[in-house]
């Protein structure tokens, strides 16, 4: 029976939050029925040199073309927003009721939206202070390489 399930709503901020641990919890709490708002995704982090993290996402700028005839998916997403959703996607059973339906409970926002200004909450120890490095790159760069105009 499906309404027993607590739904709470979470908004969190991304600023400067490590993208894939942001991403393991929120996949987590959706998946255990909350809903949850993501705003500011463009000020997320990713961790790693400029370079590599560049390098890993260039693929997804790769044109068709009659030498490169790749004429279906998969679509990578290139708005800030898209990346998250996206990392956030791949760590639910997304092809399953339950993870649709859990995928469906997520919103990511660039910025804030009017409406969740006063109400963000973040996540402690997910924040830079976690990283021994000071390599990292945020969203919102990654997302600009990609041609996005978000």
């Amino acid at each position: 029976h499906k309404d027993h399930k607590v739904t709470t709503m979470k908004v969190i901020d991304a600023k400067n939050l490590i993208m894939g641990r942001l991403a393991s919890i929120v996949a987590k709490d959706l998946l255990k029925g909350e809903k949850i708002v993501i705003v500011n995704a463009e000020k997320s982090i990713i961790s790693g040199s400029r370079k590599s993290i560049l390098e890993k996402y260039a693929h997804r700028m790769e044109r068709r073309s009659i030498i490169n005839p790749q004429r279906f998916g998969p679509k990578f997403p290139r708005r800030p927003d898209g990346i998250l959703r996206r990392a956030i996607r791949g760590m639910i059973p997304y092809k399953t009721t339950r993870g649709r339906d859990a995928y469906k409970r997520l919103k990511v926002y660039v910025g804030i939206p009017e409406e969740y200004e006063d109400k963000t909450t973040t996540i402690k120890g997910l924040d830079l202070s976690k990283l021994e490095v000071s390599k990292y790159i945020e969203v919102g760069e990654v997302s600009k390489y990609l041609g996005s105009k978000f």
